[in-house]
């Protein structure tokens, strides 16, 4: 049984974290669809306990105190996925790992490498932007397309490879692309001569992380990427399972 104002001052906090973290009342309002007053008063309590700031041009943003909670949540999820992450790495025969969306950027927080002597790795803690990576782009296609462009805007779309989308509608079919076949690609898109393909991780309805395995490009391409994807949404979706049990709070 949910409690109506926990779940009002959640709504708020994503809402601002849908934005890039800041935003202003009319914003908070038109994504959460609440009272004005309400928002007005569930910020004040979330001014005074540090998770919410306002800003000098009166625009509200994701406060310090949510570092502290994150940090802590990024390593247990880290902990929890491992073992999922291992089942990837033997499915595919390489390095899996767990991205999670912070504001603009990516985030890397969990990885289990290939066994392989030959293998790729992102670094833990990494942060990188979304458009040139396979779970950047899991994560946008679960947003409307006003607020993956909307986020585009803000980073720009920077050529990492001579493979690297860069322009928007090249973006916005990219990212049809993926919420149709239920995964999504980066072929050498961040890092010459390295393939990668992620899969949605769903808490319900939401898409709360991206799983990939990642590999030099021959070694991906010679995998049956629609066998390969198949097995790894099993796992994500077994995942995503256990981050809405009672038993992963």
């Amino acid at each position: 049984m949910s409690v109506q104002s926990v779940d009002r001052a959640l709504d708020v906090l994503e809402a601002l974290a849908a934005h890039g973290g800041e935003a202003g009342l009319s914003e908070i309002a038109a994504r959460t669809g609440l009272p004005y007053g309400t928002i007005h008063r569930l910020l004040q309590t979330l001014l005074s306990r540090g998770y919410v700031r306002q800003e000098s041009d009166r625009r509200y943003a994701l406060g310090g105190a949510l570092v502290r909670l994150g940090g802590v949540a990024e390593r247990m999820v880290g902990v929890w996925a491992r073992p999922y992450l291992t089942r990837m790495v033997e499915l595919s025969g390489e390095t899996a790992n767990l991205a999670v969306l912070e504001g603009d950027f990516i985030v890397y927080v969990a990885q289990v490498p290939s066994p392989r002597r030959l293998r790729m790795f992102a670094e833990v803690g990494r942060r990188v932007l979304p458009h040139s990576t396979a779970v950047g782009k899991v994560l946008l296609a679960d947003r409307a397309d006003g607020e993956s462009m909307a986020l585009f805007e803000r980073t720009g779309m920077p050529r990492r490879t001579a493979n690297t989308i860069t322009s928007h509608e090249a973006m916005r079919q990219e990212l049809a692309t993926v919420r149709s076949r239920g995964y999504a690609m980066d072929l050498g898109e961040e890092e010459l001569g390295v393939h990668c393909l992620a899969v949605p991780v769903r808490d319900g309805a939401r898409v709360v992380a991206a799983m990939s395995v990642s590999g030099p490009a021959e070694r991906i391409d010679a995998l049956d990427r629609d066998e390969l994807a198949e097995g790894m949404r099993k796992i994500a979706l077994d995942f995503g399972r256990e981050l809405g049990s009672d038993e992963a709070l």
